[in-house]
């Protein structure tokens, strides 16, 4: 009986030609590469994986599986578009020219998330006086003070917002009329957002949602902690 565990053994292994350990490490590879739930390891493990199917392909017969072969690439070049994507997205190169001044205010976000919410903005200078917000009045744009402050008006009160804050954002998130008047102490450079559009864009591209509530909780957050509740315009 001891010598039959061997000879099965044997005869398992004799089994498969050395060309087949290809599919077996090809196929480790990918099922450790669905262990990771890092994006980029799991594209390189497919990348792998695909690259020793692909030499299996054109060894396995006497002559290459050529449509297995030619399918195989076209996965590995749909994976390498993929991981690109993946790259761009965390990359400093993707922020446009124009608003790597002012990624140090969304530092929070991937730079492709802080690109899609740049798209997406107009970018401008307005006076000394300028009303971002005007009481009982709808809020049909959301405002980022990039520098300068502003002056809130409410309920007969006044008092100041420095700037890289965002204005607007409750308007934003409840629809509701602006609680209070917002005017510009100073000439000020402004992000400004299109409100209905900007829904628009956050009901089509969750990602994009995503990155616009994560800069809006920690506006909200700021406010919270410099004046004990967020100012509701």
């Amino acid at each position: 009986m001891s010598a039959w565990y061997p000879s099965v053994a044997g005869d398992f292994l004799n089994a498969f030609e050395y060309q087949d350990y290809l599919v077996f490490l090809a196929g480790g590879i990918f099922c450790l590469g669905y262990l990771i739930i890092n994006q980029v390891f799991l594209r390189i493990m497919g990348l792998i994986g695909m690259g020793l199917y692909i030499l299996y392909y054109a060894i396995a017969a006497e002559t290459p599986l050529w449509s297995a072969i030619w399918v195989s690439v076209a996965m590995v070049i749909t994976n390498l578009i993929g991981l690109f994507s993946l790259w761009l997205r965390s990359s400093p190169l993707s922020i446009p020219r124009r608003y790597r001044d002012i990624y140090a205010h969304f530092d929070i976000l991937p730079p492709g998330d802080f690109r899609k919410l740049m798209r997406a903005a107009r970018r401008g200078e307005r006076p000394m006086g300028y009303e971002l917000t005007q009481v009982g009045n709808p809020v049909d744009t959301l405002t980022f003070v990039i520098n300068g402050g502003a002056d809130v008006l409410k309920s007969g009160q006044t008092f100041s917002l420095p700037d890289g804050i965002f204005v607007g954002e409750i308007a934003y998130l409840t629809g509701h009329a602006a609680s209070a008047t917002v005017v510009l102490t100073g000439k000020s450079d402004v992000l400004e957002w299109n409100i209905p559009a900007l829904r628009r864009q956050a009901a089509r591209d969750v990602q994009f949602r995503l990155a616009l509530d994560a800069m809006i909780s920690l506006d909200l957050a700021g406010k919270v902690a410099r004046g004990g509740s967020p100012v509701q315009v």
